[in-house]
């Protein structure tokens, strides 16, 4: 049986990079080459739609044509960015879906970056196919977290900003970037992770863990140093999770339409 191409857009907004490709979500696979342009200093609205303008036209394509999913660096409850992170704190309370639909002239659906890597996963990477409950994680500068349950998304989790017995914002002490900055050998960082990861199984009990970020390119050396009750493998997608994920995610849900608020344009050229 032929399975026909259902090509969509998915775009990446990073705090150094956006990202973008199309993407055909039968498969989960890339129909142009990925294409990147940097993401403005300010992190402003207005700036990162004329970024987003340049990164489109360097993909010569029209997004009128085909599904568009955006991933943000972002909080995003029905289409308004309640958070910011890297990115400009004039965000926060904007209708980014209604936005970027009327900058780009078309429908767009816009969620959470983490949520987009998880949702990546689920569709096309580690967790494709596992029933139940799954946890995915980036770890980076800080923690992103996504959890599905069986195939459906529960979007915003913050898990990274849990306090897990003396550490407030457990980020802090076990994201990658802290491994980093005190300059922790894999065994000593991997006794941080334990706490984050029992703590995380204690709650939920979740049926897999899926663990990205760039440093999941390294997982030989610390995800076997780990002790748990509950799988903990690596997430197969990773620069390409965010833009992968927003992709699929558009084209499995055209219930996420626009508000039909107005965007408030003189607003925004003022910021």
């Amino acid at each position: 049986m032929t399975t026909h191409a259902h090509p969509a857009l998915g775009i990446d907004i990073g705090g150094t990079g956006i990202k973008a490709a199309v993407v055909d979500t039968a498969t989960g696979t890339l129909m142009t080459d990925r294409q990147k342009v940097s993401t403005p200093e300010s992190g402003k609205p207005k700036a990162i739609l004329k970024a987003l303008d340049a990164l489109v036209a360097k993909l010569d394509v029209d997004p009128t044509t085909m599904d568009v999913g955006i991933a943000c660096p972002a909080v995003v409850q029905r289409g308004i960015t309640r958070t910011a992170a890297n990115i400009s704190k004039r965000w926060i309370g904007l209708d980014a879906q209604q936005l970027f639909s009327d900058s780009l002239h078309t429908q767009v659906a816009v969620l959470n970056d983490a949520d987009a890597a998880g949702y990546a996963e689920i569709m096309f990477g580690a967790a494709r196919g596992v029933p139940g409950s799954i946890i995915l994680t980036t770890l980076g500068t800080g923690i992103g977290s996504a959890i599905v349950v069986n195939g459906t998304l529960i979007p915003n989790t913050e898990l990274g900003h849990l306090d897990i017995g003396e550490h407030p914002n457990i980020e802090h002490y076990a994201a990658n970037s802290a491994r980093e900055r005190e300059n922790l050998g894999m065994e000593e960082w991997a006794e941080r992770l334990q706490l984050f990861y029992e703590h995380l199984e204690s709650v939920f009990w979740p049926d897999l863990f899926v663990v990205g970020g760039g440093i999941s390119r390294q997982h030989e050396d610390f995800l076997p140093l780990l002790h748990l009750h509950t799988p903990i493998v690596p997430a197969q997608h990773r620069n390409s999770a965010g833009l992968l994920g927003a992709a699929a995610f558009a084209a499995s849900h055209p219930e996420a339409s626009p508000t039909g608020n107005p965007v408030n344009w003189k607003q925004l050229s003022e910021a």
